[in-house]
């Protein structure tokens, strides 16, 4: 894709393109509808019908939660192909906000069908809108531009205020007892179309950026392979729109946690397939090979701590909903709030982190990229040890207080940030030249399986059998410290196997 270059005499907002502003707004509206919905999604999906929810079993609710998470990831892949070959970036991101927005205003909709049609849309729609308004984000500086760091710095902080306001907001809506789950995601549907709005009306400060199409340089060549592209394309979703009817009219029947599972062994076999390919058969020198041996162990590594991480839509947002004192004078907190306390502790740590690994770095003591997994890892598996505290007291017969949660979360995030901003930059550092966009794929796969994971580890949850709860959480303690003790363990051959690259 071609690089549009911001000149400095550009007109400018902060030092930056006026380009980066409509993209701030747009993701952060994006983000505010994506997690205000799923804050709301597994408490909706397992309350009562008689009191609007799906009444769906734990095991059931967690398993359409993976499932979907995990599909967003996947969708990613395609609908950058899509922009890249087909259409831009700038017009996948319109109409993927478009259908993002008609998947929440469909969910608003108090119908079994239109609940799953309505998460099929969101899906698809962020597989077009997410990758590629980052990459609008990057073609909004020059490579060598000095601001292009900062400029993705204040885009991050969109990605997280939305995340932050959007729990409060649905969540809020959707768990009062005035207005209901279907005006929660009402108002996340809403969020997405103000999301649009400015977009369009703003999208003239984007310029060139995002607009263009990679080319062959044979105009009939290239039309051609649109052409056979397009059809690929609108096959693909004639096939997704055949299965999901066939579904939601009852004439194929799916089970949730069936194919959840199902989909964890493609995932892995797909893995492990690609890999055996590339080592074996895509004529690597030693030096990539022992790089791709890395990034093999970093794809496992995070896997496994999206399957700890993402227990915060799922189990832990139940446990909020079950299990905490949420009472304030006469107020009740709502339980999807808690959500909202990731993004406010990125706010608040990520310059301090960034900080910190510029300092250290200066002193030549900047931990290296398997140590920095394995650091994430110990400390997300601290989180759940502070829930087995919290669980201790739930199986007692209390309440447990929001705190535990609180200090959970924070754990948490402090574990994020020590993992996961890494692992792209190390991907692309890591991987063979010609290879550099499949690893990228690769990665976005081990969240995908993470997010499968996470969901049926929260299946085993059982709301009958409080008494086994402080077990549970410990084999995720077990688990996730485990791997991130074993990875420190075995730093040192890691880093050897870098060759050079820290």
């Amino acid at each position: 894709m071609s690089e549009t270059i911001s000149a400095p005499s550009e007109r400018q907002i902060l030092g930056h393109p006026r380009g980066l502003s409509t993209l701030f707004f747009t993701e952060m509206w994006e983000r505010f509808s994506y997690y205000g919905m799923r804050a709301l999604l597994v408490l909706f999906m397992t309350d009562q019908v008689v009191t609007g929810g799906l009444g769906f079993t734990d095991k059931t609710a967690t398993a359409i939660y993976g499932l979907y998470t995990a599909a967003v990831y996947l969708v990613a892949l395609p609908g950058g192909w899509i922009a890249d070959r087909l259409m831009g970036a700038q017009k996948a991101v319109w109409f993927g906000g478009i259908i993002i927005m008609a998947g929440h205003f469909v969910l608003a909709i108090p119908n079994l069908q239109a609940f799953f049609l309505g998460l099929v849309l969101v899906v698809l729609g962020t597989g077009l809108l997410k990758p590629n308004i980052s990459a609008i984000v990057g073609e909004l500086y020059t490579a060598e531009d000095p601001r292009r760091d900062a400029g993705f710095t204040i885009f991050y902080m969109g990605i997280n205020v939305g995340a932050a306001l959007g729990p409060i907001i649905c969540g809020g809506l959707g768990q009062s007892d005035r207005f209901g789950w279907h005006y929660g995601f009402a108002a996340a549907g809403s969020g997405m179309l103000f999301g649009l709005i400015q977009y369009k009306l703003s999208g003239g400060l984007l310029g060139e950026a995002g607009t263009h199409i990679s080319s062959t340089g044979d105009a009939a060549r290239d039309d051609e392979r649109k052409r056979k592209g397009w059809i690929g394309v609108w096959t693909a979703v004639a096939v997704i729109a055949a299965v999901v009817g066939l579904a939601l009219f009852g004439v194929i029947s799916i089970d949730a946690v069936t194919l959840a599972k199902g989909m964890t062994y493609v995932i892995c076999s797909v893995a492990a397939i690609y890999f055996i390919y590339v080592l074996a058969f895509a004529g690597l020198n030693t030096v990539e090979k022992k790089r791709v041996v890395v990034i093999i162990v970093l794809f496992l590594a995070a896997a496994m701590f999206w399957s700890g991480f993402e227990q915060a839509g799922s189990s832990l947002n139940l446990f909020a909903e079950r299990y905490t004192d949420r009472i304030v004078g006469s107020f009740e907190i709502p339980a999807s709030w808690f959500q909202s306390l990731n993004a406010v502790f990125i706010i608040l740590l990520a310059p301090l982190y960034a900080s910190a690994w510029v300092w250290l770095a200066k002193r030549n003591m900047e931990p290296s990229t398997p140590f920095k997994f394995a650091l994430g890892l110990i400390v997300l598996a601290m989180g759940f040890l502070t829930m087995v505290a919290a669980a201790t007291i739930v199986a007692a017969g209390d309440k447990a207080m929001p705190t535990w949660l609180i200090l959970t979360y924070l754990l948490h995030t402090m574990g994020e940030l020590t993992l996961s901003p890494v692992g792209l930059s190390a991907t692309t550092k890591l991987a063979p030249r010609r290879f550099v966009g499949q690893m990228m794929g690769i990665w976005f796969l081990a969240t995908s399986l993470g997010n499968l994971i996470a969901g049926l580890i929260a299946g085993e949850f059982d709301a009958e059998n409080v008494a086994a709860m402080p077990d549970q959480y410990w084999q995720i303690v077990l688990t996730t410290g485990g791997a991130g003790l074993l990875l420190l363990l075995f730093t040192k051959p890691v880093r050897k196997l870098m060759g050079g690259i820290h």
